[in-house]
């Protein structure tokens, strides 16, 4: 049971050692054995939004490139992906992209501000606006997306067997909730106009989004992604009974489309499911995704052992240390972790509650990382057995 690192690997891009999955004598990677529910030998970790300006290397492109270019152009978002993995040895690499890259193969036009982030420059807010929004029978992945197809590709080549490849999406109601806002709202005040004077525009929307959401997920599988997480990065705009309305039922129309062409291929791929500030809905999440999603990341707000009760033992729980704490000392970045690791239990992914916020020190990450592949549950039930 014990994790046992052995010197002998192979070496990336960067010279720096990675493991192999047979080398540690198993069949997969340990993150994606940890989100398939299996039990393993210590919490797999990895960070959301672990390529980003708090790191130096990343800056050297930040600086020059806008983030479209960056995110769609193959050679740089494959580097950018790459970066944390061989800095950190984190357990997994999610491609560098954004949730809002369907968009524009739809009609839905963005950018990324510098300093302000994305703006929509034709938000849709009646059903003369939908009519400029392709169908989702129209969209085409291959054709509208290949940069996407090309970069995990590329990563999968790069990282075969060494660590496990993340694909990633936005949910329907995020992205619906930046195409009627325009860009980040702290009120979302002319999405919520919608939503309470014509709720069918916002749902003709949520259900477009909905199939091209699906189709987009099973293409990142089909080029190479062996996990897959949906963000729902506005959830908590959403009381409870607006997130059931308004959410639930198009991310479960999302996972049961894509869950259902798993069975048809006869391919594993779990798929995590996070919704920020989840802690006053994780029944409802539950109640909804309950075999549909394998893993469920939680924010830093829920107690992690808490969540664990109420999510039962059906979920393998991702998360959930604040992303604050990386700004710590040393004992505070360890004592932390190993806290949320033995709240979380057995089948946990460790992660931070959000992403990772600039000007975190890469040290900090480095210690992050560190921590959980010392954490060994044989030696925490040892110890537990002689108390």
């Amino acid at each position: 049971m014990a994790f046992v690192v052995s010197l002998a690997g192979h070496r990336g891009r960067s010279g720096r050692v990675c493991m192999s999955a047979d080398q540690n004598g198993k069949d997969a990677p340990i993150l994606l054995r940890a989100a398939r529910g299996e039990l393993v030998e210590r919490p797999p970790v990895w960070l959301m939004r672990q390529a980003g300006r708090y790191m130096k290397a990343f800056r050297e492109y930040s600086e020059k490139y806008s983030f479209r270019h960056r995110s769609e152009t193959p050679e740089i978002a494959i580097e950018l992906s790459l970066q944390p993995w061989h800095a950190f040895e984190t357990d997994g690499v999610i491609m560098f992209s954004d949730i809002l890259t369907p968009l524009p193969a739809i009609g839905i036009e963005f950018d990324m501000v510098r300093g302000v982030g994305p703006r929509i420059s034709n938000p849709v807010r009646s059903f003369e606006d939908m009519q400029n929004v392709a169908t989702a029978s129209s969209f085409n992945p291959e054709r509208d997306l290949s940069f996407v197809g090309t970069t995990l590709n590329a990563l999968r080549d790069e990282t075969a067997g060494q660590t496990t490849l993340l694909g990633f999406v936005g949910c329907p109601w995020t992205l619906a909730a930046y195409s009627m806002e325009g860009k980040g709202d702290k009120n979302l005040m002319e999405t919520k106009k919608i939503l309470f004077n014509q709720p069918e525009v916002a749902h003709q929307l949520l259900d477009t989004l909905s199939d091209v959401i699906s189709k987009y997920i099973i293409y990142q599988i089909e080029q190479g992604a062996q996990v897959v997480q949906l963000f729902d990065s506005w959830a908590h705009h959403l009381s409870p009974e607006q997130y059931e309305r308004f959410s639930l039922p198009y991310t479960a129309k999302v996972v049961t489309t894509v869950k259902a062409w798993l069975s048809e291929t006869e391919r594993s791929v779990p798929l995590i499911f996070f919704a920020n500030g989840c802690g006053g809905k994780l029944e409802l999440i539950k109640r909804a995704l309950r075999g549909k999603v394998d893993v469920i990341q939680v924010d830093w707000s829920v107690n992690i052992a808490d969540a664990r009760e109420r999510l039962g033992p059906e979920f393998v729980i991702q998360g959930n240390v604040d992303p604050l704490t990386l700004l710590g000392s040393e004992s505070v970045i360890r004592d932390t972790v190993t806290k949320c690791c033995e709240g979380a239990g057995r089948r946990h992914i460790l992660n931070l509650g959000h992403g990772v916020v600039q000007g975190t020190p890469e040290s900090a990450v480095d210690l992050f990382c560190q921590t959980a592949r010392n954490f060994k549950y044989a030696e925490v039930l040892e110890r537990l057995g002689k108390e």
